[in-house]
């Protein structure tokens, strides 16, 4: 069973949606006895990084997330749960996010380009990926962010995408995987990620 982290702040429904048309066994739960005990996780998330970062708090799942990866159970964050999945963002300054990986979360540099950066654009995979293999050349995902990460860590870094200036999306290490963009919306080149993830 995948488990799909409820913790009021993530687009959840399109998610499970996703992964119901693959035929896979999901769940959305805040349990965490079965977040614990599923095969994978999922972490999705839209909005601001501080309020995610309270959401998971008053929820209890803060550190159950942390105890995901501990427990090297297959680990998938979505948008704003590849951020969280950082010490911190210029989005809300002073909260720290789960600390997973060494970075930071930062405002994508105006270069004249609509911020947020919405719609497709194609990414670059910069390492073998299990997750982000065999999606032919140049595959197109659709993103919807304001923030990007920044980390020294270039070997975390599984694609790039280029926007007025290079942002990293997506990231893969051990049993963590994260993306920027959203899969469940980035046609079939998403729903092959996710599938990827699924046979992981």
């Amino acid at each position: 069973m995948i488990a799909i982290i409820d913790y009021g702040a993530g687009n959840l429904h399109s998610v499970k949606n996703a992964l119901d048309f693959l035929g896979a066994d999901s769940k959305i739960t805040a349990d965490k006895g079965e977040i614990l005990l599923a095969d994978k996780v999922i972490l999705p998330g839209v909005g601001a990084f501080g309020d995610a970062v309270s959401s998971l708090k008053e929820t209890g799942l803060f550190d159950t997330v942390i105890e995901v990866k501990n427990r090297g159970i297959p680990l998938l964050g979505i948008c704003l749960g590849l951020q969280l999945m950082f010490d911190k963002s210029d989005e809300t300054p002073g909260v720290s996010g789960l600390g997973l990986f060494k970075g930071k979360i930062v405002k994508i540099p105006d270069s004249g380009l609509k911020i947020p950066h919405m719609g497709w654009n194609s990414i670059k995979i910069t390492k073998d990926s299990r997750i982000l293999k065999d999606l032919g050349d140049e595959p197109y995902v659709y993103f919807v962010h304001s923030y990007y990460l920044n980390t020294d860590d270039k070997d975390l870094v599984s694609a790039y995408t280029e926007y007025g200036t290079r942002l990293d999306i997506a990231i893969e290490r051990d049993n963590v995987f994260a993306l920027q963009f959203h899969p469940e919306k980035s046609g079939r080149t998403g729903m092959k990620i996710l599938k990827n993830f699924i046979e992981l």
